[in-house]
Parts: C-alpha cells; sequence; structure tokens
C-alpha cells in the first residue's frame, strides 16, 4: 500500500515527456492527417520565400482578408495582408481589446530554406557540358547537394524592366538540373577529406546542357542554352545580372515510414512553423490582434529589407497601433511573440552530439526552447521564466501536447533564430517550434504530430 502510494505521488512530483501519438483520440489523429495533407501541398507549391509569400497571399485572400497599406483605417475585425516586397507577408487580425493594455500576439517565422543560388555571371561551357556557377545560400552541407535532381525558380527582371518568373524541374515533363559528383572509382583523395572539403562551394556547379546547337559559334552549347531562354523568357546573358534564381530539390513531400505518420520534405525549416502561424490567423478568430509574420533572409542572418531586422516590421506594428488610437510603446510592452522556428530533433544514429534528456523527441509535441544560440547561450534571446510559465498556462488550458528543447550539448554547436531580434523591441518572446531530423538537408523529416501540435500551441496563443 505505501509503495503504490509513493508510485503514485512519485507520478504527480515528476516530469516526463509524453508521445502525442499515444494520447490522441482516433479523431485527433485523423485531424493531424487531414491537416498534414494542406501542409504537403504548401511545401510543394512553395520552394522559395518569393513562392511561399504568393501562395501566403492567395490562402489570405481566400479567407477574406484584404491587403493593408501604411496609412489606412483599421477597426476590430478587420482581416488584413501586409507584403514586404514579393518576399515576406504580415497577415493580421484587429481584435477587440485595447490593443495599448493587452498589446499584439505575434507569431514569427521564416519562410526562407537554405539552397543553391546561381551567380550574376553564371553561364559557361566546359568538357561537352553548359554549367551554371552558383553560391550556396545558408548553412549546408555541400556534399549533400550533388547527384541528386534540381528544379530552377526564380525571378528576372529583363532589360526592359518586365519581370519572368521560372520553375522548371517540377512539372513531369520538365526537364531537372544536376551537380556533379566525382565516381568512388577516382575518388581516393576526395574521400579522404574533411566533409566540409569534399565538395568545395566553387564545384556546386549545376549542369544546364550539353547539346551543340551551332557551327558558327565558339561556345556552342552555351548558344543552346541561350537561345532556349531566348526563346521562352525573352532573356539574354546580361539579364542574368538582375535575377534572383535558385535551385532547389526537384522532389515533393512524401509520407515517411509504414505508418506514414512522418513527412519527408525540402523545406521544413522553417516553413513547418510558418504554415500553421499562417492557418492558425485565418482560420480563427481571437479578441487579441494578433499577427503572422513570415519572414525571409533567417538562414543568413535576418539582414536586409525583407529581414526581420528590417524596420518596416516594428513600422507595421507602429502603424496598427496609430490606426487604433494607442501608445506604440505602449503596445510594445504588453505584447507577447512567439518565435516560431524549428530545432533539433534527438537522432539516436547520432546520440553523442545530444543531451537527450533536454533534447526534442520526436512526435512529443511542437518543443519549446528558452534560448538558442551558440555555447554559452552567444547570441540567444534566453526568454525570462515569467514568459515561459505564462505561456505554459496557456498550453495547459487549452490542452496542448509540447516539451522544451535545447539544441545539442553545451559544447556541440547551436543555432539562431529571429526571437532575439523581437525580443529588443521590448516584446516578451521565446521560441517555439517542430523538431526536425536531418535539419538542413536536401530533404528533412518532420513528424505530423509535431506539426499538428505547433498549429494547436497556436491557437492557445491567440486565445
Amino acid at each position: 500500500m505505501f509503495e503504490k502510494k509513493n508510485k503514485l505521488l512519485f507520478q504527480e512530483l515528476s516530469y516526463k515527456k509524453r508521445n502525442y501519438l499515444e494520447t490522441a483520440s482516433k479523431q485527433e489523429r485523423k485531424e493531424m492527417f487531414e491537416y498534414a495533407k494542406g501542409y504537403m501541398q504548401f511545401l510543394d507549391d512553395a520552394k522559395t520565400e518569393r513562392e511561399a509569400c504568393d501562395v501566403a497571399v492567395r490562402m489570405a485572400q481566400e479567407a477574406g482578408f484584404t491587403e493593408y497599406a501604411f496609412g489606412d483605417p483599421l477597426a476590430a475585425g478587420d482581416k488584413k495582408y501586409f507584403v514586404n516586397r514579393g518576399k515576406s507577408v504580415v497577415v493580421f487580425r484587429v481584435g477587440t481589446k485595447n490593443i495599448e493594455e493587452d498589446g499584439l500576439r505575434v507569431i514569427a517565422s521564416h519562410i526562407d530554406a537554405p539552397r543553391i543560388d546561381i551567380k550574376q555571371n553564371p553561364l559557361y561551357e566546359e568538357g561537352g557540358m553548359a554549367f551554371f556557377k552558383t553560391h550556396y545560400y545558408g548553412g549546408i552541407k555541400k556534399y549533400q547537394w550533388t547527384a541528386i535532381p534540381l528544379a530552377l525558380h526564380g525571378v528576372v527582371i529583363l532589360k526592359d524592366g518586365t519581370k519572368v518568373t521560372l520553375k522548371v524541374g517540377e512539372g513531369a515533363d520538365d526537364p531537372v538540373f544536376y551537380i556533379n559528383d566525382l565516381l568512388p572509382h577516382l575518388g581516393g583523395d576526395q574521400m579522404a577529406a574533411k566533409a566540409n572539403k569534399v565538395i568545395e562551394g566553387e564545384q556546386l556547379n549545376v549542369l544546364v546542357g550539353s547539346c551543340p546547337d551551332s557551327e558558327d559559334v565558339s561556345d556552342k552549347i552555351k548558344f543552346t542554352v541561350l537561345s532556349i531562354l531566348h526563346e521562352k523568357y525573352g532573356m539574354t546573358e546580361e539579364d542574368f545580372l538582375s535575377a534572383e534564381l535558385s535551385v532547389v530539390p526537384a522532389y515533393g513531400a512524401r509520407d515517411v515510414g509504414f505508418d506514414r505518420c512522418l513527412i519527408g520534405a525540402y523545406g521544413h525549416d522553417d516553413r513547418v512553423c510558418a504554415y500553421p502561424a499562417l492557418t492558425a490567423v485565418l482560420a480563427n478568430e481571437s479578441e487579441h490582434t494578433v499577427l503572422a509574420m513570415l519572414v525571409d533572409k533567417e538562414e543568413i542572418g535576418s539582414e536586409g529589407t525583407t529581414g526581420i531586422q528590417c524596420k518596416v516590421y516594428e513600422d507595421l506594428m507602429e502603424e496598427i497601433s496609430l490606426a487604433l488610437g494607442a501608445n506604440f510603446r505602449k503596445v510594445r510592452a504588453h505584447s507577447k511573440c512567439l518565435s516560431s522556428d524549428v530545432t533539433a530533433a534527438y537522432d539516436p544514429n547520432f546520440a553523442a552530439v545530444y543531451e537527450k534528456m533536454n533534447s526534442a523527441m520526436l512526435s512529443c509535441g511542437t518543443a519549446m526552447c528558452k534560448f538558442t544560440g551558440a555555447r554559452g547561450k552567444s547570441g540567444s534571446n534566453d526568454a525570462n521564466a515569467e514568459f515561459v510559465g505564462e505561456v505554459r498556462r496557456m498550453f495547459a488550458e487549452e490542452g496542448v501536447v509540447w516539451q522544451t528543447a535545447e539544441l545539442g550539448k553545451v559544447d556541440a554547436g547551436g543555432g539562431g533564430t529571429v526571437a532575439k531580434f523581437v525580443a529588443n523591441l521590448n516584446i516578451d518572446t521565446v521560441d517555439l517550434g517542430v523538431p526536425v531530423i536531418s535539419m538542413h538537408a536536401p530533404w528533412e523529416v518532420i513528424s505530423k504530430a509535431d506539426l499538428y501540435s505547433n498549429y494547436k500551441a497556436f491557437i492557445a496563443f491567440m486565445k
């Protein structure tokens, strides 16, 4: 009897992460899988930040949201979206509460992802092949991008100012592109090199053609490629100077595993957080004024006119405050933010770099990271305990399955998010996001349970 009492007391006093799939009802599992279908379609349609922005705007319009411009009047119940240079978007609802006392509820995610960008003078011919020279974007393992099918996405601004959109490699009849690797028979020295030297940055050249089409020019294969680009898009070689072109994996999102509980895809980081943020704001009314900020450039430091460090996002929040007759400093002081970015899921194949007790476990729900940064929490927001406690109570009231996480062992590395930039505005902020296997690889893996948990967490936050 005494042992049974202690066992019950231990269960009451101790904490243990729980697998969401073990506790979810049949109906909730059905909802998880149904929600995942929409997310997988979003991934396939939005492989660049421009495309993600376009899809988000389309979804907002379908949900009755209209575009907002600085200076527009606002009133309770308004549903708006604000586009920043076609590469980031903020979707927001105006609530009934006084924002000077209640603040804003902000969910900040990013819609850019690691990839390979095409250089401004890219096209050359050598060895019977034509290539594009590239510069990789974000933190990647370069060797992972060789010998896989790639698609070309982006925009070109022609000499006359015309904007042309390219998306080649996604259709069943489209050609794909390729980065060559060395055959193992000749790869002895390559295989002996450090992993970051197996493929050098300047070797990430994209194979784009091999057919000579003229005897009247010196670079016959290059001429073939230029002729096709001119015929299809009106391009000349000079137009690469004002282009933003990228290569991304040419395959779509797929279920992983016999039980189909996982999703493999390119770009989970961070669209697995951006999509739930977007759909939560689109589909759910709140008495709070809520914003989903889907921003660019997180993978390279959140810089530039479309990264979260740009003043435009602060300006937007100030404009909302002014339109509602509120003092912006007071609004910021009472605002709250979930900086929703992915974290590393514990992987038993690489257990040495994880501290298991404080790592995110797959399917145990969305993961709160009180701090990110590297080693001694450098570059981290490190949320205060009071705000963590407040968010914890929000989740408890709504039955959200969640966990805490840390990105690897203390001295193993680390990572950053947009959290510190929002916190610098005097807005209480904490990181919350989905655990990912093989983060930054051309194909990453997440759990449908964690995806759905993230969505439910945003609903709770909005309430």
